[in-house]
């Protein structure tokens, strides 16, 4: 049985060599339609590759959903030719999950490298977010620096979070969950608080209202100095039952800067509303950072009750307020 089969295979084979030697010019045609065939059937990039695109591969997908999906995209011509290569070359013989971003077109080998050891060729999007930013400004920021963002979803999730989202530089990488992100920011709130973790416990005050109050000396004054002071002086009038006052909050409300403040705006029906109800507001209205937040712990105990910032941005303060109501005529000219 098997000397026959081998009569064949060399008959075969002798009738191949034959032909090959009396018509070279065939087989060469022959091979080189067949190459062409492979190519574009099989191994090349796509007509219509997504150049730029980002594809999510998520955990425990299977070889062959992985090229099902990959077919989908227009990323490869043949699922069979992308599923025999990662078995042939993948490091693991399965692909990586994870975010992967394709630049340029790839022929079907290139990606099945890239999956098979997990290159996945991006660079982590840096996002910055400045104190005294507020939560829609953090969401609208990483929405456009990161590819795929769910914005209505990190809007929902950071309900009640405004004033614990640190200011600080961070690098996400497309794909990455709103509950991961959330939590390279919360990670970053504890590391910071546990750093003035004594200076808050020595003041006395919940963590919620030296936040409160932080945020209100964030949109108040840039200066450390000032911000201490008007932190004992808004202290000081919490104690004493005064109204706040403080115009940093109409921004977070109307969106209005304090030169922009009619005395109708001082009124506007709002529990942050630091001129009709008295004590702080029931929340934070940005989100402060450490300065701010030390601050806000570490008071300077003066005889001031007043205080106005003129046009330059200097801060006068005041022990009555007679005094007060002739530096705004000085400084502000009202």
């Amino acid at each position: 049985m098997l000397s026959s089969l081998r009569r064949i295979l060399l008959r075969s084979f002798s009738r191949v060599r034959r032909s090959v030697r009396r018509q070279p010019w065939r087989w060469a045609a022959g091979v080189t339609v067949a190459a062409l065939f492979a190519y574009f059937t099989c191994i090349g990039a796509p007509f219509n590759f997504p150049v730029g695109a980002y594809v999510d591969i998520p955990q425990g997908t299977t070889l062959s959903q992985a090229a099902a999906t990959l077919k989908g995209r227009g990323i490869i011509r043949s699922e069979i030719a992308f599923e025999i290569l990662v078995r042939v070359f993948g490091a693991e013989r399965h692909v990586i999950a994870g975010e992967y971003f394709f630049p340029g077109k790839a022929a079907v080998l290139r990606v099945a490298l890239r999956l098979g050891s997990g290159d996945f060729e991006i660079t982590p999007a840096r996002v910055r977010v400045a104190e005294g930013a507020t939560v829609q400004d953090i969401a609208n920021g990483l929405a456009k620096a990161i590819p795929g963002f769910n914005l209505s979803e990190f809007e929902r999730e950071t309900s009640g979070k405004e004033g614990y989202l640190f200011p600080d530089t961070y690098f996400f990488m497309p794909g990455e969950t709103t509950q991961e992100i959330l939590g390279a920011f919360s990670n970053n709130f504890s590391t910071h608080i546990a750093s003035i973790q004594k200076q808050i416990d020595a003041f006395g005050k919940p963590l919620s209202d030296v936040i409160i109050m932080a945020s209100l000396l964030e949109r108040e004054a840039p200066d450390t100095q000032d911000r201490r002071i008007i932190a004992g002086i808004l202290w000081k009038r919490i104690k004493l039952g005064m109204p706040l006052q403080v115009d940093a909050v109409f921004p977070y409300i109307i969106g209005k800067n304090s030169l922009d403040l009619t005395a109708q705006d001082l009124k506007v029906d709002s529990p942050y509303n630091t001129y009709t109800h008295k004590g702080l507001p029931p929340g934070p209205i940005a989100n402060p950072g450490l300065d701010a937040i030390l601050a806000a712990v570490t008071p300077i105990s003066t005889s001031y009750l007043y205080y106005l910032s003129d046009k330059n941005g200097t801060f006068h303060y005041s022990a009555t307020y007679d005094q007060h109501l002739a530096a705004k005529v000085k400084y502000l000219g009202d």
